[in-house]
């Protein structure tokens, strides 16, 4: 696994929903504040973003934008437009476009996030991710853009299933555009980690095999730095040292099993590349502040009864 799929697949939980929406100026949506992410694509005409705690932004056909924390925002046609309610996961909505003024027909969804322990990747993303259009730039985003509005458009056999998938296609090709328009200047943080070869080589070793006995000294041949300039390099741009990071993903992966599997502790002791269930466990009640056992017993905070994404 990479980075990028752990850090998504670790947060992502229930099923995303989406709508295809077209609308015919005058007209304002108010999306309440939620725990999961929102994003919205402008399939056609133009509109303004709403944020709760930011200037407005105006978005123009082809413009995407990813909201990874929701303290509630607003889409309208004009600023000052009046606002009503909306829920995602509904039917799609769509005014008579002879009725009113230029028609905006949008593409609107949401995921459910398990921000308990969340990915730095994804914690440290901006509050709103706006990928402006541009002709030829992220081809394979615009692709699953155009399969999910098609699928929702005209629903077939096996819809459920292809827009479900879409979704998650769609919300990793979001993230790696940005990563990759952040990497195209002078980065910092994660994206610059990701575009570094070698602090990306280590990351990578670490989450295909996160059970390994990693040494610094190991990880810093397979990012082919030295062990000092490795380390020094690891930490500016990851925000922790090589082995800290090691152990707050080991104890991610840890907390995900206690929670989705029966496995005795021995063996989840083992995945985590820990000899002894004890030394497993002193670590782990370190991290969480509670013993591995006790923490499979808690019920599981975040989640919605039929397991669906919150509006947003």
């Amino acid at each position: 696994m990479d980075v990028l799929s752990d850090a998504v697949t670790m947060m992502r939980t229930g099923r995303p929903h989406s709508n295809r929406n077209k609308l015919s100026a005058p007209w304002g949506l108010r999306f309440p504040p939620t725990d999961g992410a929102g994003f919205h694509i402008v399939l056609g005409g133009s509109c303004w973003l709403l944020p709760a705690d930011a200037e407005p932004l105006r978005l123009a056909t082809g413009d995407i934008v990813f909201l990874p924390r929701e303290p509630g925002h607003a889409l309208a046609s004009e600023p000052g437009s009046p606002l009503t309610e909306f829920r995602l996961g509904g039917r799609d909505r769509e005014d008579d476009p002879g009725a009113g003024g230029p028609v905006t027909e949008l593409l609107c969804g949401a995921y459910l996030l398990d921000r308990s322990r969340p990915h730095p990747l994804l914690a440290d993303l901006p509050d709103i991710v706006h990928l402006p259009a541009h002709v030829g730039r992220h081809t394979r985003l615009r692709a699953a853009v155009d399969l999910l509005g098609a699928e929702l458009a005209e629903p077939r056999a096996g819809a459920t299933a292809s827009v479900s998938a879409l979704l998650d296609l769609l919300l990793l090709y979001l993230l790696r555009a940005w990563f990759d328009d952040q990497s195209a200047g002078s980065p910092t943080g994660w994206p610059a980690a990701l575009a570094d070869r070698g602090v990306s080589a280590a990351l990578h070793a670490m989450h295909a095999d996160p059970a390994a006995p990693w040494t610094v000294q190991s990880l810093g041949a397979r990012a082919g730095l030295s062990r000092t300039v490795f380390a020094q390099r690891f930490t500016a741009l990851v925000g922790r040292p090589p082995l800290a990071y090691l152990t707050w993903w080991r104890m991610t992966l840890a907390a995900k099993m206690l929670r989705a599997t029966d496995a005795p502790l021995s063996t989840l002791a083992r995945g985590c590349g820990y000899s002894s269930e004890f030394a497993f466990a002193k670590t782990f009640k370190r991290e969480f502040g509670i013993a591995p056992g006790a923490f499979r017993r808690q019920p599981e905070a975040g989640t919605a009864p039929d397991g669906t994404a919150a509006p947003g």
